[in-house]
C-alpha cells in the first residue's frame, strides 16, 4: 500500500513550515495526486476537505518561492471548492489574506484575515490575528496592531507555542520601531531572536531583516547594512525570491543616506525582482527609493515618473510613502511650482522631517533666507524631541543622520544672513544637536559587565586581525550596545544659549570662535565681551594643507634624528604654518591675546590647533557647544585629588605616571597587576583628575568600543560611560584616542566624548602620536599645573611654554 494522501500532506506542511519548500512542494505535488485519484484506501483521503487543505498549503509554498499570482488562483479555487468544510474556508481565506498583504492589496486582505479570524481557535486564530496585524501595521493603525499581537502572544502561549509567541512580540517590537520607539523595539527584537533564531536559519534572518531597520533608524547605517547584506545571502540561498528583493529594498532605503549612487542600483534590481513577483506595490516603494536616490546623486528622474509612483503607492494603501514621493517630486522641480504636499499630524517622524527638509530646500533655493531658517528649525526642533527619549550617547548622536540635510540648510541660511547672532545661533544647533540631553546613569548591571569582560579577553586573543568582524565579537558587541540603550535614561535637557547671552557672561580675557561649515564654505563667529563678527575663511586653503595631515603627524614623532629628522620637521611645520594662516591669522586683530574656546565642525576635527603657531603659549578649549561650556563654567572647579594608571608595553609609562603623580599630595597610583580594568574604574570615580598612560586603539565602526589597554585587557569607551561620578579632568596619554570618528556632517564622536558625555568636564588627548619622552616631560608640568589651581587650558599651555614642546596633545570640552 502506497503512502496516504493525509501522511502526504502532513510530511509536506511540516517541511513548509521548516522553509523545506523544494522538498514541500514535492510532497504536496504527490498527495494532490494520491487525493485526486482515490489510490488510497482510506476514503477521507480522497475528500474536498483534504484536497483543499493541500491546495492551500501548496499555494503558500508558491508564494513563498516566487509564484505568487498562481497561489493566488489556487487559494481563490480550494475557496471555491463544494464540500469544504467552514474551518477549511477559515484557513485559506487567512492563506489568502496572507498573499493579497504581500501584494500590498490591503483592504482585500484585511476582509479575508477578518473572516479566517471568526471561523478559526486557537493557534490557527493566532497565526491570522499575527498576519492582520501586519496588514495593520502598513496602515500606521498601530493601536489595532498592537491589539492583534497581544491577542496572538495569549493564544500561542496557552498553547505552548514559545517560538509562535516570541515571534508576536518580536512584532510588537516592530511596531515600535514604526512609532519612533527605537529603544522599545530593540528590547522586543533582542529578547525575541534567541527563540526564534533556534527554530532555523532563515527564521533568524527574518528576525535580523526587521533589526537592521532599527540599526538603520538609529542611524548604525554600517551595521544595518552589513546585516541587510547577509539577509539577502540567506534567502537568495534559500530561493526565497520576494524576501530576498525586501532585503534588498532595506538595504537600498539605508545607502540612501550616504551612497545614493549605489542605492540607486540596488533599488533598481529589487523592483526587478518584485514586479517579476507580481508584487506590485513592493516594486513601487523600491521605485520611490531609486527616484530619490537619483534626486540625491544629482540627476533627478522625470516628473511623471514621481506622478506614476506616487499613484501606485496611494493605490496600495501607503499614504505615508505616496507623500514622501510627491515631496520629492517638488524638490525635482526647480522651477518651484509643484506644490507640496500637506502632511498630517500624526505622519511619521521621518516624514515629517523630510517635509521640513523640503520646505527648508525650496526656500534657499528661491533665496528666502529667513523662511529656509524656519523650516530649518522647525524640523530639527522635532528631531530634538524624538531624541529626548534616549540617553545612550551612540544613540543620541548617531540619529543626527536624520537632521543632517536640515543642518545644512540652516547653516547655509544663516550665512546668507551675513548676520553674527544667526550664524551663532545656528553653530550652537548643528554643535548641541545631541548633547542636549544629559544622561541619567543605569545601576550596576553584572550581565554587561560580564559581557565587556568577555569582550576583553577576546580583544587579546584575536590581536592582528580584524577583531571586530569576528562572529562572537559582534554577538557581544550587539548585546553590551542593546543592553545600555535600554538602561541608559533620558534626563534634563541642556539649554542652549544665545550670542548676547555668551557676551554677557565671558570675560575681557576670553574669545570663543565658533566655526561653521556649511557644505560648501567655511567661515567663524568670533564673540567677544564687546562685539561678534562673522569672518569668512578659505575652505579650498584647508582642505588642502589638511590632505596628508595624518601621516605628517605620525613620520614627525617617528623620525627625530638623523638626516631625515630636519627635513620632516620642516614639512610639518611648513604645513601648520599653512593651516594656521588660513584658520587663525584672520581673526588676529578680533582675538588678541585673549584664550579661546573654539567649537569646530567634524570636518575639522583632526587638527592639532595646539601646534599651529598662533596657539603657542595661549589656552584654548575644543569645546563640545558653547552652550555646555558657558553651562559647565557656572560650576567652580576645585582639583584636589588626583589618581594615575599606567598600562602594559609602554616604556615610559610607570615612569611618567610616577612623575606626574609627584606634583600631588597622596596620589592613587596604579602600575604593573595592580592596574587593572575594575580597578581603574573604581579608581576614576573616586578622584577629581585621572591621568592614564597607556596603549590606545581609536574603533572608527564603533567609538564606544575605543579604549586603552590594561594589564587584564581593554577598558572600553562602554565601561567609561558607565562610571559614576567621573572624575572633573581626564587626561589620556594614550595614542590615538584624541581622534574621533565623524558621523553626519557636524557629529564627532571619540573616546574624548566618552569621557564627556560620562561627566568628565575637561579632555586632555592627543589626535596623533606623541613621543613617550614627549608626552612624559609635557604631562608631568600639566600636572604641576593642575595641582596649584591653574584650569586645564591654562595648566596645558603654561607646561608647553615651560618645556618648549608643541604637540598635538588639547584640551576638550570645558578647560578654561
Amino acid at each position: 500500500m502506497g503512502t496516504s494522501a493525509r501522511t502526504l500532506y502532513e510530511r509536506g506542511r511540516a517541511a513548509s513550515n521548516a522553509q523545506r519548500y523544494a522538498e514541500a512542494r514535492k510532497l504536496l505535488a504527490r498527495a494532490a495526486a494520491e487525493a485526486a485519484t482515490g489510490a488510497t484506501a482510506q476514503t477521507t483521503d480522497a475528500g474536498p476537505d483534504l484536497q483543499a487543505r493541500i491546495t492551500g498549503t501548496t499555494a503558500y509554498v508558491l508564494a513563498q518561492t516566487g509564484e505568487p499570482a498562481r497561489a493566488e488562483e489556487l487559494c481563490r479555487e480550494a475557496l471555491a471548492q463544494d464540500g469544504v468544510s467552514a474551518e477549511t474556508q477559515a484557513i485559506l481565506a487567512g492563506q489568502l489574506g496572507v498573499l493579497l498583504t504581500r501584494a500590498g492589496r490591503l483592504d482585500e486582505a484585511d476582509e479575508m484575515l477578518s473572516r479566517a479570524i471568526d471561523g478559526l481557535t486557537g493557534d490557527a486564530r493566532a497565526n491570522c490575528l499575527l498576519n492582520r496585524s501586519l496588514v495593520h501595521m502598513q496602515r500606521r493603525e498601530f493601536d489595532a496592531c498592537t491589539a492583534d499581537l497581544a491577542q496572538a502572544v495569549t493564544l500561542y502561549e496557552a498553547s505552548g507555542d514559545m517560538t509562535a509567541a516570541a515571534e508576536a512580540r518580536h512584532n510588537l517590537g516592530y511596531t515600535a520601531l514604526l512609532r519612533g520607539d527605537l529603544v522599545e523595539a530593540l528590547e522586543l527584537m533582542t529578547a525575541s531572536r534567541p527563540i526564534i533564531a533556534a527554530d532555523s536559519p532563515i527564521s533568524a534572518a527574518m528576525s535580523d531583516l526587521d533589526r537592521a531597520e532599527v540599526l538603520r533608524d538609529a542611524g548604525l547605517v554600517d551595521e544595518a547594512e552589513h546585516l541587510l547584506e547577509s539577509v539577502a545571502t540567506t534567502f537568495g540561498s534559500a530561493r526565497m525570491r520576494q524576501a530576498r528583493a525586501e532585503a534588498e529594498y532595506h538595504l537600498a532605503r539605508s545607502l540612501l543616506r550616504h551612497d545614493p549612487a549605489r542605492a540607486e542600483r540596488v533599488a533598481r534590481a529589487a523592483t526587478r525582482r518584485f514586479r517579476a513577483l507580481g508584487a506590485q506595490s513592493w516594486a513601487a516603494r523600491s521605485d520611490a527609493i531609486r527616484l530619490d536616490a537619483g534626486l540625491d546623486g544629482g540627476s533627478p528622474p522625470p516628473a511623471i515618473e514621481f506622478t506614476r509612483t506616487a499613484g501606485e503607492l496611494r493605490a496600495a494603501g501607503f499614504p505615508s510613502e505616496a507623500t514622501a514621493v510627491a515631496l520629492s517630486a517638488a524638490l525635482s522641480d526647480t522651477s518651484g511650482t509643484t506644490p507640496l504636499p500637506r502632511i498630517p499630524a500624526h505622519a511619521p517622524t521621518p516624514l515629517r522631517l523630510r517635509a521640513t527638509e523640503a520646505r527648508a530646500a525650496r526656500a534657499g533655493a528661491h533665496r528666502k533666507h529667513a523662511e529656509a531658517r524656519r523650516h530649518a528649525a522647525a524640523g530639527l526642533d522635532l528631531l530634538s524631541e524624538w531624541q529626548r527619549s534616549f540617553g545612550a550617547l551612540d544613540l543620541q548622536a548617531s540619529l543626527t543622520m536624520h537632521g543632517t540635510k536640515l543642518v545644512f540648510h540652516g547653516l547655509s541660511a544663516a550665512a546668507a544672513s551675513a548676520d553674527a547672532g544667526i550664524l551663532f545661533d545656528w553653530s550652537e544647533r548643528a554643535r548641541h544637536l545631541s548633547q542636549q540631553v544629559a544622561p541619567v546613569r543605569p545601576p550596576h548591571d553584572p550581565q554587561l559587565a560580564a559581557d565587556l569582560a568577555e569582550l576583553r579577553m577576546l580583544r587579546t586573543e584575536l590581536t592582528g586581525q580584524e577583531w571586530t568582524a569576528h562572529p562572537q565579537v559582534r554577538a557581544l558587541r550587539d548585546r553590551v550596545r542593546d543592553r545600555q540603550w535600554s538602561a541608559t535614561g533620558a534626563g534634563d535637557t541642556r539649554p542652549r544659549v544665545t550670542v548676547s547671552e555668551l557676551r554677557d557672561t565671558i570675560g575681557a580675557d576670553t574669545a570663543v570662535l565658533s566655526y561653521v561649515f556649511t557644505g560648501s564654505s567655511l567661515s567663524v563667529v568670533v564673540t567677544t565681551a564687546t562685539d561678534s563678527v562673522i569672518v569668512e575663511l578659505d575652505f579650498a586653503t584647508v582642505q588642502q594643507a589638511s590632505a596628508g595631515l595624518r601621516a605628517d603627524l605620525d613620520v614627525s614623532a617617528s623620525i627625530r634624528s638623523g638626516p631625515m629628522a630636519h627635513v620632516v620637521a620642516r614639512a610639518l611645520g611648513e604645513r601648520m604654518l599653512r593651516l594656521d594662516d588660513a584658520l587663525l591669522t584672520p581673526l588676529r586683530a578680533l582675538i588678541g591675546e585673549r584664550q579661546l574656546v573654539l567649537t569646530v565642525p567634524g570636518i575639522l576635527a583632526g587638527i592639532p590647533w595646539g601646534m599651529l603657531p598662533s596657539m603657542a603659549g595661549r589656552p584654548f578649549t575644543l569645546a563640545t557647544s558653547a552652550s555646555r561650556w558657558m553651562q559647565e563654567r557656572e560650576t567652580p572647579r576645585a582639583l584636589k585629588t588626583a589618581g594615575f594608571a599606567a598600562g602594559p608595553r609602554v616604556a615610559r609609562a610607570a615612569e611618567e605616571v610616577c612623575a606626574a603623580a609627584s606634583a600631588w599630595t597622596n596620589a592613587a597610583v596604579l602600575t604593573g597587576d595592580d592596574a587593572r580594568v575594575d580597578a581603574v574604574t573604581a579608581l576614576a570615580g573616586n578622584v577629581d583628575v585621572l591621568h592614564v598612560a597607556a596603549h590606545g586603539r581609536h574603533a572608527v565602526d564603533n567609538p564606544l568600543f575605543a579604549g586603552f589597554e590594561l594589564i587584564d585587557g581593554t577598558l572600553f569607551g562602554y565601561d567609561v560611560d558607565l562610571i559614576s561620578p567621573a572624575p572633573d579632568t581626564v587626561v589620556l596619554s594614550a595614542c590615538e584616542l584624541g581622534l574621533s570618528s565623524v558621523r553626519w556632517g557636524e557629529e564627532a564622536l571619540g573616546m574624548t566624548r566618552v569621557w564627556l558625555h560620562a561627566g568628565t568636564r575637561s579632555v586632555i588627548a592627543a589626535p596623533a602620536v606623541v613621543p613617550d619622552d614627549i608626552a612624559s616631560e609635557l604631562l608631568s608640568a600639566v600636572h604641576t599645573g593642575l595641582s596649584r589651581g591653574s584650569s586645564p587650558a591654562v595648566a596645558l599651555a603654561e607646561a608647553s611654554a615651560m618645556t618648549g614642546h608643541h604637540t598635538p596633545f588639547q584640551c576638550h570640552g570645558s578647560g578654561s
